[in-house]
Parts: C-alpha cells; structure tokens; sequence
C-alpha cells in the first residue's frame, strides 16, 4: 500500500481524516507533506474535497442527533401533569398515610369503623337535602337522574349508598390503592358498576371536565387533610351546578377537638391511626362559612356530629365543638348582590321624584 508513489483512494481519505482530527489547518497539514514529500505525495485537489466531506457528514450526524433528543423531550411533554404541584390541594403526606391503610377500607371493625358507621347519619342528610330540590323521586331510587361528584372517595364507602339510591356518581381520590379497592369491591354488584364511575386523580383535575355539570358535590372527612382550603372550596364550587349543593363532613377546630380527636383517639384509645389528623388543618363552621360565602354558596345548615368509642355509633347534636356537617348551595346566579350604597342612592331619588312636591320629605333628604 505504501510502496508506490501515489495513494489510493482510500488512503487519500484516511491521511485527509487524519489530517482534520490531528492538525485541522491547512498549513499545518502542508508542512506534513514537505516533510514527507520524498516517500509519499498525493495530489492536491484531493484534500480538501476529502476534508470537505467528512467535515458535512460530521455535522450533518451532529444535527440529527440533536434533533432526535428534541424530539424526545417533545414526546415526552403529554405525559406529565396538567398541573403543577403548587396548585394542587392534595397533601403528599396525607396520601402516605392513606395508602398504608388502603387495603383496610372495607373492615367494619378496623380502623375504618367510626366511617362506615357515619353512613348512618351522613347518607340520610345528602338523601334528605337534595330531595328538598326535586317536585317528584322515583320510589326506591330517590336520587335517580342526579350526578354526585365524591371527593376523597376513599374505598367508596359513602359512594356505593349513594349509588343504590340512584344517583349517579363519580368517585374521585388521588392514592391509586383507593380507587383499585372501590373498583374491585363495586365490581361484585352489576348494579353499582354501571352506576358508579372511579377515578385516581385530584379535584383540580376534574374541574375543566366537569364545570357546572354536579347537582351535588360531597367531600366527607377530606377538607382537614387538604393543603389549600380556598382553593379546594373553590374548585368545589366550579364543578356544581347553579343551585347544586355541596356536603361537608369535618371536624371543628377547638382545643376539645384536639384533646379528643388527636390525643385519645389517635394516641391512646387508637381508633384512628396515628398520624391521621393535624390539628392545624381542622376548620370552624365560621371560616368555613366564610370561605363558602365568599364563592358564591350559601350555608344553608350546619349540624353537630357526636361518635360514641363504646357503642360505635354516631349521633346528631347541637353541639359543633367536635365534629360536624354542612350544607351549602350555590348561588343561581338570578340575584345578584347591590352595593349598598347603590341601594340607598336608588331609594333617595327614586324617593325624590315621587315626593318633589313634599317640602318636608325634602329636608328630610337633604339632612
């Protein structure tokens, strides 16, 4: 290969590769061939055609390369959330605390027992408050026709009453494990699985969706575990329909709320597991009014709750220290709140024009 006095082809290409990897200038790659001009030689126009080529192919590798990994990313975009963290209500602590108990849903005497026996008073209060809205309800199927969203559904234990009444409900929850055991437990009646629809996700995410489509929004011992109160009872109120309600179960924020619902609950009679409440997150019938009022909703009745360790069993009562329920209705928008100085601005001239003739409604107004 060396022997003759020109190169191949393919030499020529390797010394042209060589040249642009080793020494990259063409002086630099002239002195080489003075060098060695009296063993090798190859012929000038070669070179930098050579060059020429590997130097594009090069580039042109680069840039399909590059425009690969974009193109992945882009790919990729779909798939994450639609939401950042900072806007959702779901607290990630929560759902840890949630998921190791997961598979215990449907244990009436397990930790769950103070919920499943709620029903008891919970279900008749949905049943009971939405049928003041309707003229007439089919016998046996009283919510038949009404769309129910249940927010922090759980295992669906408050979702699958509601469901034999005839309603038609969405059951939402953002811990995975929840929403595989509803699934699996509605599964095994025909009737339910057609009625009720789970979904793994949060409240924001259904917004968009389902904006104004609810007659009803539930959300049952959820809102003392969310990050963000405004926000949840806002979203809460974007999904109901004008005049839709919205049923909160809760606990009050009280120093018996604390003593009873965190210390011997949680720490010493260990009905609820350890680590289940913060105290910080527990909300008074006030604030909570507040909030809702300020959204568009009207509280309607707020009704103190009261569970029994001994017999394991709820009660109504008068007294709202501990636990208690809410409901609230949105607004149907047909009313809409005056100022009140516009009010009395109204009054004053429309009471001017009818009594211009009265000297002494006159001084009146003008005092």
């Amino acid at each position: 290969m060396w022997g003759g006095r020109k190169l191949s082809s393919s030499g020529n290409r390797f010394l042209g590769v060589l040249r642009s990897r080793c020494w990259g200038t063409q002086a630099e790659g002239a002195r080489l061939t003075s060098s060695a001009e009296n063993q090798v030689s190859w012929t000038p126009q070669t070179k930098p055609r050579v060059f020429s080529e590997y130097r594009i192919m090069w580039f042109k590798s680069y840039r399909m390369t590059f425009a690969c990994l974009n193109r992945m990313k882009i790919y990729r975009y779909p798939w994450r959330r639609l939401y950042s963290t900072s806007q959702t209500t779901v607290d990630n602590s929560e759902i840890k605390t949630f998921l190791a108990l997961a598979h215990r849903w449907w244990d009436e005497q397990g930790v769950y027992a103070p919920l499943h026996s709620m029903n008891d008073l919970r279900v008749p209060f949905i049943r009971d408050n939405l049928l003041k809205t309707v003229a007439h309800h089919q016998p046996g199927k009283p919510l038949s026709g009404m769309k129910i969203l249940d927010v922090g559904c759980g295992g669906g234990l408050l979702s699958e009453p509601l469901g034999r009444l005839g309603a038609s409900v969405i059951g939402i929850d953002p811990v995975d494990e929840n929403i595989k055991i509803a699934q699996h437990h509605k599964s095994f009646d025909p009737v339910l699985d057609k009625r009720i629809e789970y979904r793994a996700c949060s409240l924001e995410e259904m917004v968009e969706e389902t904006a104004e489509t609810c007659d009803a929004v539930v959300a049952s011992e959820v809102v003392e575990h969310v990050i963000d109160l405004e926000t949840f009872l806002q979203c809460c109120c974007q999904v109901l329909k004008p005049g839709g309600s919205l049923f909160i179960t809760t606990i009050n924020k009280t120093q018996l709320s604390y003593a009873l619902g965190i210390v011997f609950s949680e720490q010493i009679a260990g009905i609820v597991p350890k680590g289940t409440h913060t105290w910080e997150k527990f909300v008074s019938p006030e604030k909570l009014e507040s909030i809702l009022e300020s959204n568009g909703l009207s509280v309607q009745t707020v009704a103190g709750m009261l569970y029994n360790p001994l017999s394991g069993y709820w009660h109504w009562s008068e007294n709202t220290s501990l636990n208690y329920a809410a409901h609230a209705v949105k607004s149907t928008g047909q009313e809409h709140p005056v100022p009140a100085e516009f009010v009395f601005k109204g009054e004053t001239e429309e009471l001017r024009d009818k009594d211009s003739t009265n000297p002494g409604l006159q001084e009146e107004l003008k005092k």
